[in-house]
């Protein structure tokens, strides 16, 4: 990992070496993919990447909430994880298809499938927002976020240290990008989205 650039004291920005979308072995459209834990800010961040760049936005688990009129609680719930994971690898591959230049905010758990990881790889530029476990529990911890979160169960820092521990080598190996979250609010995490855009610089 190359560091590439700073930001406020103890963010950083790594660059993992992208090329230019038109070459190289990138498929179709340029579409900028944030990965990360939730509570990362993946959401909020890619609302702000697109409307700053003019391109469509696409948050996989609300397509997966779209297609099924359930919510990802739900879909749990009633179908299990198993049948959720297929739903959500449908929702991220129909993300990326088309000429529209997308950004796309990828679910937390989409990574632990190989078909997945090939095609974020073919898909754009990833970025992962990287935090601490200890940030990501603090943020998801508060009462509106729980209910949304059906793996986070009774104890969501355990949960969430867990699942980063599985995930992290994952994010690793995926991204082009990586910036440091923990100590900068959503536009400040933006503006070092939009830095790092190949294709911006």
């Amino acid at each position: 990992m190359t560091p590439a650039g700073a930001g406020a004291a103890g963010s950083d920005i790594s660059d993992h070496g992208v090329s230019d979308p038109d070459g190289g072995d990138r498929a179709g459209a340029p579409h900028v993919l944030l990965i990360g834990m939730m509570g990362a800010g993946k959401t909020t961040v890619g609302r702000l990447v697109s409307a700053r760049l003019g391109w469509r936005y696409v948050d996989s688990d609300d397509e997966v909430q779209t297609m099924t009129g359930h919510t990802v609680k739900e879909l749990f719930e009633s179908a299990g994880e198993a049948a959720f994971r297929l739903l959500e690898s449908r929702a991220l591959a129909m993300a990326v298809v088309g000429s529209d230049p997308t950004v796309v905010s990828v679910a937390g758990g989409a990574v632990m499938d190989p078909d997945n990881r090939t095609l974020l790889r073919r898909a754009g530029t990833v970025v992962w927002l990287r935090a601490s476990p200890a940030t990501l529990a603090a943020r998801v911890q508060c009462a509106e976020e729980r209910p949304h979160r059906p793996l986070l169960g009774s104890d969501p820092a355990a949960a969430i240290a867990r699942l980063d521990a599985e995930r992290r080598p994952l994010y690793d190996e995926l991204a082009d990008v990586v910036v440091d979250v923990d100590l900068l609010a959503p536009d400040e995490v933006a503006d070092r989205v939009m830095e790092m855009i190949p294709w911006r610089r």
